[in-house]
């Protein structure tokens, strides 16, 4: 199975499948998917993502942002829900180049956990109750993106260090949001180093912060965000197999 599937626009689109969660069942590939703006999709990678078979497609941008750059194209032949978990805009690329890019993110990521109860408990509600293949993605499917796939796999008790290799993958990706970004803002000078990255050390401060401000990533799943324990069952009999 192939981990990373390959769009002429899309630039960090990724299965989920194939992590093995304690109990040795692993997630089912071809089930969840994880990406960049799918506003992009066009021509052939239209039909390339209509034959993966999706259903449910989960948007984690802020109204204004589809706005101005677009949905998924024919949204009403998905079930499509917005929901979107930032509360709390930034700029990534003005951040001074001496602050520690790990940390800075990681503290965003924060906000977003502390800021985002609702819409995070409304998204793993979503992808464990519809039927059918799922994908869910914000802008460049790294922070917000990136966010929500750590929580899904912790739900699906996934190893700490599995959820670390899958986010540090978007680095794949980091070439283009890079190039995007001057091409956008020609004269312009992008001052952070850690534009664009997804270094693992993000997600592994991100899971260690939950621990200290809640006791662990899960038990902030079920105490604060309130996924149920038969939530996590319907995520787990969803997405893993025996096979």
């Amino acid at each position: 199975m192939k981990r990373h599937i390959e769009f002429e626009r899309l630039h960090n689109f990724r299965d989920l499948g194939g992590y093995q969660a304690a109990d040795g069942r692993t997630v089912r590939w071809g089930q969840l998917y994880r990406s960049d703006s799918l506003g992009k999709l066009r021509g052939e990678d239209w039909d390339r993502f209509l034959q993966l078979g999706i259903r449910t497609v989960i948007d984690l941008r802020y109204p204004w942002e589809i706005e101005a750059a677009g949905r998924i194209p024919q949204s009403d032949r998905f079930a499509y829900a917005n929901h979107s978990i930032e509360h709390r805009p930034y700029e990534h690329a003005d951040v001074d180049p001496d602050i520690d890019p790990w940390r800075y993110l990681a503290d965003h990521y924060a906000e977003v956990a502390a800021d985002g109860i609702v819409e995070i408990r409304e998204v793993l509600e979503l992808i464990a109750t519809d039927e059918g293949p799922a994908v869910f993605h914000c802008a460049a499917g790294k922070d917000r993106t990136g966010l929500i796939a750590a929580l899904l796999l912790t739900a699906l008790d996934i190893s700490t260090d599995q959820i670390l290799t899958d986010f540090a993958l978007t680095e794949r990706a980091t070439p283009h949001f890079i190039a995007n970004w001057h091409a956008q803002n020609p004269g312009r000078t992008l001052r952070s180093p850690g534009y664009g990255r997804a270094h693992e050390d993000i997600m592994r401060l991100t899971l260690e912060d939950l621990t200290t401000t809640y006791g662990s990533p899960l038990d902030y799943l079920t105490t604060t965000v309130g996924i149920t324990p038969t939530t996590i069952e319907r995520l787990k009999d969803r997405l893993l197999t025996d096979d």
